[in-house]
């Protein structure tokens, strides 16, 4: 796998490193991507851009990796319309009290940031069914195991092997005809 590093106009958290959470750029340097197709998907939240930049999930894709992207849901919209076979992921808190107190103990928003994160909540949920799976984060361990079962199935879809159905069409045809 590949986690995907977002571009972001918003400024660093403490402990936060440039390139390694976030690509943190100022909103010309954004804007100036975003007219360059530089980016995959893109989106306001909470006043600030977030993207995902193309040449590094093109580059890993190349490498044959899966890349993830740890988006919003508009720019997850985006991508799935962009790349149908994407498989878009819901990773949520087990309940709405849970994401609340996680962002209070964070201790890095205000609470006006918390009420527009938990707004922002309010508004993705009515989106929730547009997504092809849901996981529950409420154990990180299990999350990423529930994650990776998703995409050992997914590469298991006929749909995503034609060329080893076909190898095995051709070897049976060539069976039967005695050779």
């Amino acid at each position: 796998y590949a986690l995907s590093i977002s571009m972001t106009t918003r400024t660093p958290r403490v402990g936060e490193e440039n390139g390694r959470e976030y690509f943190f750029v100022d909103t010309a340097t954004f804007e100036e991507k975003i007219k360059e197709n530089k980016v995959i998907e893109y989106a306001k939240y909470c006043d600030n851009y977030y993207g995902t930049p193309r040449e590094y999930v093109e580059d890993q894709l190349a490498k044959g990796k899966d890349v993830i992207l740890e988006i919003e849901i508009q720019g997850a919209l985006k991508v799935k319309e962009m790349f149908p076979d994407t498989i878009l992921v819901f990773i949520m808190p087990p309940n709405a009290a849970e994401l609340k107190r996680r962002l209070v103990s964070r201790g890095t928003e205000t609470p006006e940031v918390i009420e527009q994160r938990m707004n922002r909540a309010v508004e993705e949920a009515r989106h929730m069914e547009k997504y092809d799976y849901i996981v529950i984060n409420d154990d990180l361990d299990t999350c990423v195991e529930e994650l990776h079962g998703i995409v050992n199935v997914v590469h298991k879809e006929a749909i995503r092997n034609k060329e080893k159905i076909k190898e095995m069409k051709k070897g049976l045809e060539e069976f039967s005809k005695g050779e």
